[in-house]
């Protein structure tokens, strides 16, 4: 079951872009990838899919209703961690908590599984908070109801690695409980560590859909070399650059053609990586398809 479908999904701001033509699904029990850098259309995306914003043009559907019409009934069920949060101040933590709990239908089933593991002190009025408590009061909200879909916009902003790794676990125990998570971020490591796939946003295009590993064993392989011989004197493909005395290109084909290429040359250190999605991120940015 698709959870999450956009068909063509386009949203300017007058003549500015913000997304376009985005056509995705996410399926039931996924943690899915939006990745792109700040400006790249994330959160326009996210705003939209949850009908704070009307599209330009295209659709959008969760859990198999239009984002337009049936919205009140759509947000029952969908747990929300926004990029820019913004929280009531002048309320304890508890007291923001209660509120939200009487806006849902449905109780906090995990309310004291989350103050465990994200704890903060909700006697405490919320404007003493610390960015980082602010971000453990915002997980905690969305996700204490249990929803069946959590949408999130850089969800960890704010913590500190421990916490982050926590938040981590905490994903993927929900994932293996059925729960559909779509998780925007700029942190490549993040992604490639949770989400089952990605898709790759530019400039409010999708440029790349894929599994994580899928999209890396697409890519091939990463070739580093250091020759006695000029650099300029081995012919690699075009993706070939020198830096330091250093030949690196990207092997899409045969490695065993470039090695013996190299076999050539008095070769002074020579290393192999897999592309990670790091390097993909860049290889997408540079305009390179």
């Amino acid at each position: 079951m698709d959870i999450i479908e956009t068909k063509n999904l386009t949203k300017y701001y007058g003549k500015i872009r913000g997304i376009e033509d985005i056509t995705l699904s996410v399926k039931k029990g996924e943690i899915f990838g939006f990745l792109g850098p700040n400006g790249a259309g994330k959160t326009t995306m996210i705003r939209t899919l949850l009908g704070f914003l009307k599209p330009t043009r295209g659709g959008a559907y969760l859990f198999g209703l239009n984002i337009n019409e049936d919205g009140l009934e759509i947000k029952q069920d969908i747990g929300y961690i926004p990029g820019d949060l913004n929280l009531y101040g002048h309320l304890a933590g508890g007291q923001f908590l209660q509120y939200f709990t009487s806006l849902r239908s449905s109780d906090a089933y995990l309310l004291e599984e989350l103050l465990t593991i994200f704890d903060v002190p909700l006697d405490r009025k919320i404007k003493g908070y610390s960015k980082g408590m602010k971000q453990k009061l915002g997980i905690i909200q969305a996700f204490m109801h249990d929803p069946e879909l959590v949408i999130m916009d850089e969800p960890t902003s704010g913590l500190d690695p421990l916490l982050q790794q926590k938040f981590y676990d905490f994903l993927l125990k929900e994932k293996k409980k059925g729960k559909t998570m779509f998780l925007s971020s700029h942190i490549l490591s993040e992604v490639d560590k949770i989400c089952d796939r990605v898709g790759i946003v530019r400039d409010g295009r999708l440029v790349a859909l894929e599994n994580i590993d899928t999209l890396k064993d697409k890519k091939g392989k990463i070739i580093r070399l250091k020759l006695k011989e000029k650099p300029s004197s081995f012919k690699g493909p075009k993706n070939m650059k020198i830096r330091d005395g250093w030949i690196q290109f990207i092997a899409t084909d045969n490695i065993d053609h470039w090695i013996k290429k190299m076999s050539k040359f008095t070769i002074i250190d020579l290393e192999i990586s897999e592309f990670s999605l790091e390097d993909i991120f860049i290889h997408y940015y540079e305009g390179k398809r």
